[in-house]
This record gives structure tokens, C-alpha cells and sequence, in this order.
């Protein structure tokens, strides 16, 4: 069994506009003194990241490198979470998501700009040495979730040729670079449960790159098995975020939450410890699956601060994390054998 990686920390949430949340050299003191061991980087934030640099000059990524590893800290992998939601938006979310995208795009140069910056996201990750992207999938039904009024016949398989088709030269530049992508199944993205998951990896062929990032406050809020899912699809998870949620219905709002706002829906983010997702079982059976990948702390609460959410969220992980054993519990008691005594053992005469 493998001991997981960790802690680590995704810092797209913590980035201000003041020290020392405002530059890679700042934001790298602070986490590091907190106790995280490894980062996670967002690569639309430029004031940690020239993504057009890194995908060009291997020289400018181990340098980059050389940075972070000089406050202690491990460069876990790269994140492309908006690029990977423009590359398929609906029209009635594209003025809602134009935060996520250069402004002046039409929907063909918008999907032509989220895919030249995958293709070098992927460059990217190679020069750094890193493995795996994390990314939402995009999509385009996502406002026929609720199947009222009744989704025509062959709707949702258009979409999903839509998208597969629209991700294919990335997935398989991913898989010639040596990297995979890491869906985070995220409810406003097509891909947000293990049926739409398996949906894209049979229309994509089973397509090597095509991989999670396990993100259990996501499957907490739709009411779905977490735990099951690491069973299902152990062999497809590369990252985990350490993302803590809670889901308390009431007679006034369940699952949909009523347009409330977070503080007032019964499915909330909580900071780690706060919420009901069972980590004890999730990092136990992650070892039992042997896990290669880090613990990352994903901080999204409507509560706490940040500050302390990231201050808590370190030794959180670092409890939860279990060295693997090497030997077993009770070979204390047990002795050398062969063949012979074991058919004794048995009852098998010879």
C-alpha cells in the first residue's frame, strides 16, 4: 500500500489583491508556514503563473520550481478548472461565465482560446514533471438536469458528441505529454456524477486521459455514495481535493436550495471538520486502493474566513493521513512453513 501524499493546499481560493496573497513568493511563505507540504496551481492566475511562458521554456519551469521547493513545498499539479468550463458553455450561461473568459469572444474564438489553453496547460505540466490537470468538463445540458419538460429522444448523446469532440485533441495531446486530465465531477458541468463520468469515458473510448479528481462535498451534495465511488472508479482518481460539505434539509429547501444563498441552503461547503464528509473512511480506503497522489485542501466555506480554514485545514490532513504499513499486525505470531506443514494443517493426507 502506498502512504498518501500531503498536505497540500489549492490556492485559487486564498489569492487577494494584498500581501501576501497577491504573488507566488508571499502566498508560498504563508501556506508553508501553516504546515501544507505541497500547492496546487490555478493556471488563469497570472500573478503566480506566465502559463504562455511555462508551456514554451522548460528553463522558466524549473525555476518556478526551484522557487516553490525553496519554501519547502512540493509543485503538486497544475489546475485549469475555468479554461476546461469555457471550452463547452451553453448560451444561457456564456454573460454569467465571461468572468472566465478574454472579453470579445464569439462562442467559436472563446472555444478555440479554452483549447489553446489546454494544449498549453498540458505542455506545461510536462516541463514541470507533474501528471495530472485538474478541470471542469464544460458542457451543454446541464439545463435539462431536471427532466421537465421531457428531454427529447438522442438529446443528451448529442451533447456528449458535442463535448467529447471538443476535448479529444486535448485528451490525446494529454496522452502522448504523459499526463491525464482530472475531471472534478462538479454539478454546472455535464460531467457532475459517476453515470455522466462513464457516459464521456465510453463516448471518449475509454480514452486513457480521461481520469477524476475525486472531490467528495460535490457528491455529499447531490446525495450520492462517496465512499462507493472510490470502489467504482479507484483506478481512474489521480488527485483528491480534501473538500468538507454538509447537507441538512428542512421543509423550506432540499438538493435545489430554493435560489438561496449558501448561508441558507441546506447543501453547504464547510471547512474541514465542519461538515459530515467521513474522512476517516475516504483516506482509509483511498490507502486500501493505493493511491499514489496527494491530499489537497480545496477551502470554500460560507462561515469561517479563509484564514482559518487554511490554518485548520493543514493538520486536518495531516491526522488523516495514514503511513501504510509494510508488515502485518500479527506476524508477531506466525511461523515459517512449506508445503508439507500446510497440508497438515489442512487435513490432506498424502
Amino acid at each position: 500500500m502506498k502512504t498518501i501524499n500531503g498536505p497540500a493546499i489549492f490556492l485559487a481560493q486564498f489569492m487577494r489583491d494584498e500581501a501576501p496573497f497577491n504573488n507566488l513568493d508571499g502566498i508560498c511563505t504563508w501556506v508553508a508556514d501553516l504546515g501544507y507540504k505541497g500547492i496546487q496551481l490555478p493556471v488563469w492566475e497570472d500573478r503566480l503563473i506566465d502559463l504562455k511562458l511555462a508551456s514554451s521554456s522548460k528553463t522558466y519551469c524549473d525555476e518556478l520550481k526551484g522557487k516553490i521547493e525553496s519554501k519547502g513545498l512540493v509543485l503538486v499539479e497544475l489546475a485549469a478548472y475555468l479554461q476546461g468550463q469555457v471550452i463547452a458553455i451553453h448560451p444561457a450561461y456564456e454573460t454569467m461565465f465571461d468572468a472566465f473568459y478574454p472579453k470579445g469572444l464569439n462562442p467559436k474564438a472563446r472555444t478555440e482560446w479554452a483549447t489553446d489553453q489546454l494544449m498549453m496547460t498540458v505542455k506545461a505540466s510536462a516541463n514541470f514533471g507533474t501528471n495530472n490537470i485538474s478541470v471542469l468538463s464544460g458542457g451543454f445540458a446541464w439545463h435539462t438536469m431536471y427532466p421537465w419538460p421531457q428531454r427529447p429522444d438522442g438529446l443528451i448523446h448529442e451533447a456528449f458528441t458535442e463535448l467529447v469532440a471538443r476535448w479529444m485533441p486535448v485528451l490525446n495531446f494529454a496522452r502522448e505529454k504523459g499526463v491525464t486530465i482530472g475531471y472534478e465531477l462538479h454539478p454546472g458541468s455535464d460531467l457532475f456524477d459517476g453515470a455522466t463520468y462513464e457516459l464521456f469515458l465510453e463516448m471518449s473510448g475509454n480514452h486513457e486521459a480521461v481520469c477524476l479528481t475525486y472531490d467528495p462535498s460535490h457528491l455529499l451534495l447531490q446525495q450520492m455514495d462517496y465512499i462507493q465511488f472510490i470502489d467504482i472508479y479507484a483506478d481512474r482518481i489521480r488527485a483528491f481535493h480534501v473538500k468538507d460539505a454538509e447537507f441538512n434539509p428542512n421543509g423550506r429547501v432540499g438538493v435545489y436550495g430554493g435560489y438561496q444563498p449558501w448561508i441558507d441552503r441546506a447543501g453547504r461547503f464547510r471547512s474541514l471538520g465542519d461538515g459530515q464528509v467521513d474522512f476517516k473512511r475516504i483516506f482509509s480506503l483511498l490507502t486500501e486502493k493505493n493511491y499514489e497522489g496527494w491530499a489537497i485542501l480545496e477551502w470554500e466555506d460560507c462561515l469561517k474566513s479563509p484564514e482559518q480554514g487554511a490554518a485548520e485545514g493543514a493538520p486536518f490532513i495531516k491526522k488523516h493521513i495514514i503511513d501504510a504499513t509494510e508488515v502485518s499486525f500479527d506476524d508477531f505470531a506466525g511461523s515459517s512453513t512449506n508445503n508439507e506443514r500446510n497440508r497438515r494443517i489442512l487435513g490432506i493426507d498424502k
